[in-house]
């Protein structure tokens, strides 16, 4: 994929004008949320969710990547506030719905946890905290480090498919377009290589990034930056026809939390035009090629990141509310 083009200074400016200012609300955020927030409130909070998850991957390890895809999708739409669990109703279509989420799972583990929160401290955990709590621990059991989830996020009562565009990064993002979304969220550009990494695990439709394969660029064709033998095996595994076939996203190893995807990029064996764009801009590029040997690095980055995204756009305090049933409003 080719470098994004260059801005002009204004346009520059008022980038980082967004960022600094979102950076600071994060901040704020952040700071309204606690480690070991409910060790009064509900003492075996954290541990239920551990047990839930711990269940759901056991008998589905692609669970895990799909609790980290289901919290990231939730914080960057409305801030982490449990709105992508609503379930759509006759009036509304709800985030779980919208194209960029289709393929979401995990929806039963959060349940699972849930009920039994619910019967061990009713009304006092919210759906936002279940989700942030899973996917740590889904990280855990995948070979990602663990890390302290500062909690006491409140649930959103809104949810509503349209709102999940642009603020999902699509998956044909270049550097430019991705620094934009995770920069309106308060991320900084290392912090979106870090989460990029997310990529080491699960799955992609083939759909996501068949034009590719089929149809790169203005003139059609296969995109020339893709390594051959890697384009024609997803060439094999996606036929044109086949736009719903899942494809791991690291075929090496598609259920451990490793550096494999950066390895896979610095290769130009990116799945996602996303992916590979890391590739296309020298400082993404440097830290691409720092995390292909320095794994303790990355995974240290990523914990981090993890907690900064947790912390986007929380409702805490008296704003929002505690939902008893995660898929309900109201």
């Amino acid at each position: 994929m080719e470098a994004p083009a260059a801005r002009g200074g204004g346009a520059v400016a008022s980038v980082v004008v967004v960022v600094v200012v979102m950076a600071m609300a994060a901040a704020t955020a952040r700071a309204q949320l606690q480690v070991g927030y409910y060790d009064t409130l509900c003492p075996a909070a954290e541990i239920i969710v551990q047990q839930e998850v711990s269940k759901g991957v056991s008998g589905s390890p692609g669970t895990a990547a799909g609790l980290l895809r289901l919290h990231f999708h939730d914080c960057f739409v409305r801030g982490c506030d449990g709105s992508v669990l609503v379930d759509s109703t006759a009036g509304n279509q709800a985030e779980k719905d919208a194209p960029p989420n289709s393929s979401l799972r995990g929806f039963e583990v959060i349940d699972a946890a849930k009920t039994r929160l619910e019967q061990a401290c009713y009304g006092v955990v919210s759906c936002a905290d279940v989700l942030a709590f899973a996917a740590r621990d889904a990280l855990a059991l995948v070979g990602g480090n663990s890390y302290q989830v500062p909690a006491g996020r409140r649930d959103g009562n809104v949810s509503v498919a349209g709102e999940t565009n642009g603020n999902l990064p699509p998956p044909t993002a270049n550097v430019n377009q991705l620094n934009q979304i995770f920069g309106s969220k308060g991320l900084t550009q290392a912090q979106m290589v870090a989460l990029s990494g997310a990529h080491t695990v699960g799955m992609a439709q083939c759909s996501s990034f068949s034009s590719r394969l089929y149809s790169y660029g203005t003139s059609g064709g296969k995109d020339p930056s893709m390594d051959p033998t890697y384009l024609a095996t997803l060439s094999t595994q996606c036929p044109q026809s086949g736009a719903s076939q899942p494809v791991a996203m690291d075929p090496v190893t598609p259920n451990t939390f490793d550096t494999n995807y950066y390895a896979n990029v610095a290769a130009n064996r990116g799945l996602l035009a996303s992916d590979q764009a890391l590739l296309a801009d020298n400082s993404t590029a440097a830290q691409v090629l720092g995390y292909t040997t320095n794994p303790g690095t990355f995974q240290t980055d990523f914990a981090n990141a993890m907690v900064a995204m947790g912390a986007i756009g929380v409702l805490t305090g008296n704003t929002g509310t505690i939902r008893t049933n995660c898929r309900v409003v109201g």
